[in-house]
């Protein structure tokens, strides 16, 4: 089957999980709103009164006859189907369960540069951003990464491991000063976040020009006063 994957076109942002494990599975996909008239296609879609389940906000993917929303949702239909996840319905409620708490963490990563509203510029919001952050990077950051390596894993590489890797490299991005101090502290996730890299698969994606680079329009933004 060729997917076709429907996300903003100049960031990584959530739509980035979904093709992380399009590329590591080596599968056929289209990225829609990378091509001509990509953009216009992807907003009928969320437009159209005629488009049956019609997605509230990408990414979504298109497989067949079937429209699918929601980053961890799609993951958790499309992964057993590219051998990233197992057969088994309670591992993969377990993995789903993995990928929701991710998907909890990245929306606190995103409201440390817009904690007030999407709406409104970071500009607009800095001091608010500031203590945000402040927090975060005191309290909820260290969190998560305490629940997540604490988690034992198997040697098969599923979704979830592939996530985790992207919340790495954006953290590593948005915050470099917090996670240099942080990382010998947590050192199976700085293993995972290594081993992925070096799939061949991802490895020959990460340097090509389809993975968009981190920028300061996508969820993990670089802002120095924000790491502190």
């Amino acid at each position: 089957m060729k997917y076709e994957l429907y996300y903003w076109p100049s960031i990584q942002g959530r739509g980035e999980f979904i093709r992380l494990a399009l590329e590591d599975a080596g599968a056929a996909y289209v990225d829609v709103a990378r091509r001509p008239k990509g953009m216009q296609a992807m907003m009928r879609m969320m437009e159209s009164q005629a488009v049956k389940h019609r997605p509230f906000a990408p990414p979504f993917l298109r497989a067949g006859e079937l429209l699918i929303a929601q980053t961890a949702l799609i993951l958790h239909w499309l992964a057993p189907r590219l051998g990233l996840a197992p057969k088994n319905e309670a591992a993969r409620l377990w993995l789903h369960e993995q990928q929701l708490t991710i998907s909890d963490w990245l929306v606190e990563v995103h409201d440390t540069h817009h904690p007030i509203g999407s709406g409104l510029y970071y500009e607009e919001q800095k001091p608010e951003s500031e203590r945000r952050a402040r927090d975060f990077r005191e309290n909820r950051l260290p969190k998560f990464m305490d629940y997540f390596e604490g988690l034992e894993r198997g040697k098969a590489i599923t979704y979830v491991e592939l996530s985790l890797f992207q919340m790495v490299a954006g953290l590593r991005y948005a915050f470099p000063r917090t996670m240099q101090a942080l990382e010998p502290q947590y050192p199976k996730l700085v293993a995972l976040h290594e081993r992925v890299a070096a799939r061949p698969r991802l490895a020959k994606y990460l340097s090509s020009k389809r993975r968009i680079a981190f920028n300061p329009q996508g969820i993990f933004r670089h802002y120095p006063e924000l790491d502190q």
